[in-house]
């Protein structure tokens, strides 16, 4: 990205790990900016690099958050309140991105009072070896998520920490992980894990006695977060991580699937966790099941039915595509969700979510 600085241009190299576009309208910025000038500037799409103290951009770019919102709910069918829901943070996720910081190779923050970013930074956007810039709100989150690493996430089903990668989806919620912790196993030889994410399901699945699990994923960051939560739960002799996409080769008589629960359009590469568009992974999983299913086996589908109460997809949907795949339902287990947003009256989705429902869905060829 370029800008104009001291009557000269200047260029460095942009980083954005959410894969967000380059600002066009640059402005240099420091410490006399005030927030309703911050705030003018982001609605008329200029983005503000900053040059003043680090503690000062955090404030400012608070400020701006308090002046966006993360929007309200409105008046309309769930479907209607799901879509303006998504433009709000959309809208937000724009405008707190317009906060731009400089980093100098190491990587270090050249501003006063400037955080030892290094590992959450090296974490987010890999080696830099160049001056670059990146939006705070960014650096902030890949900050927090560095925390999350570091510190690791309570899995009561492991009686253990998972500890996420940056930009891979981890267990906040623990209801789909107590599914597939509990149901009874058909068989303990083998067991595929598609899309496993953190590798939350497999480490569950090889904590039960299974003897071998495959976990697939088709991204980098999700394999290596994987085999580093398997060395780190001692069961890395029984999962392995594989780089594929969905079904690693052969046949086994288990294969669990919890995959994006969303039918919508992610707005950045870390939201393809949660919005499957068209359900195309939803629904590839139950076409191409039957074929790595052994004789006897059975699939297992986590999956919660918020997208239903939403109006995003009918229950019809889904058991049209379960029939189409030529399989059969033997058994769905149920569990209510028991998170805040769920029973938080303030949610603008609250009436979908109070409403939601998380299955395991017990599946087998007809």
């Amino acid at each position: 990205m370029t800008w104009t600085e001291a009557g000269e241009s200047r260029t460095a190299r942009w980083r954005s790990a959410n894969g967000r576009p380059a600002p066009t309208r640059v402005e240099v910025v420091d410490d006399s900016l005030t927030a309703d000038d911050a705030n003018r500037m982001a609605s008329q799409g200029v983005a503000m690099l900053w040059h003043g103290d680090f503690h000062n951009a955090r404030q400012i770019l608070n400020a701006l958050d308090r002046r966006v919102g993360a929007g309200k709910k409105t008046a309309g069918t769930p479907a209607d309140q799901f879509y303006r829901h998504r433009q709000a943070a959309s809208h937000r996720a724009r405008i707190l991105g317009l906060l731009l910081i400089p980093l100098d190779p190491g990587p270090v923050v050249p501003l006063r009072r400037a955080p030892d970013i290094r590992e959450a930074a090296a974490e987010a956007y890999g080696e830099i070896g160049e001056p670059s810039v990146v939006s705070l709100h960014e650096l902030v989150g890949a900050i927090g998520a560095h925390e999350w690493r570091r510190n690791g996430v309570y899995v009561e089903a492991l009686q253990g920490r998972i500890h996420p990668h940056y930009g891979t989806f981890f267990p906040t919620r623990s209801e789909y992980v107590d599914l597939v912790a509990t149901a009874a196993l058909p068989a303990d030889t083998l067991a595929f894990d598609v899309g496993t994410g953190t590798g939350v399901l497999a480490a569950v699945l090889a904590r039960r006695g299974v003897r071998r699990v495959v976990a697939t994923d088709n991204q980098p960051r999700a394999i290596a977060c994987a085999a580093e939560n398997f060395r780190n739960l001692g069961v890395a002799d029984r999962a392995e991580a594989v780089l594929t996409d969905m079904f690693p080769p052969g046949r086994a008589p288990l294969i669990v699937c919890n995959p994006p629960w969303i039918p919508a359009t992610p707005h950045s590469s870390l939201d393809s966790a949660v919005y499957d568009p068209g359900s195309r992974m939803l629904f590839r999983f139950l076409n191409e099941l039957p074929a790595h299913l052994e004789p006897g086996g059975e699939g297992w589908l986590v999956l919660s039915d918020l997208a239903e109460h939403l109006g995003l997809r009918s229950r019809e949907d889904l058991l049209t595509a379960i029939e189409a795949a030529g399989l059969k339902v033997t058994e769905r287990l149920d569990t209510r969700p028991t998170h805040a947003k769920a029973s938080d009256p303030n949610d603008p989705l609250f009436q979908a979510r109070s409403a939601e429902v998380t299955s395991l869905w017990r599946l087998v060829p007809r």
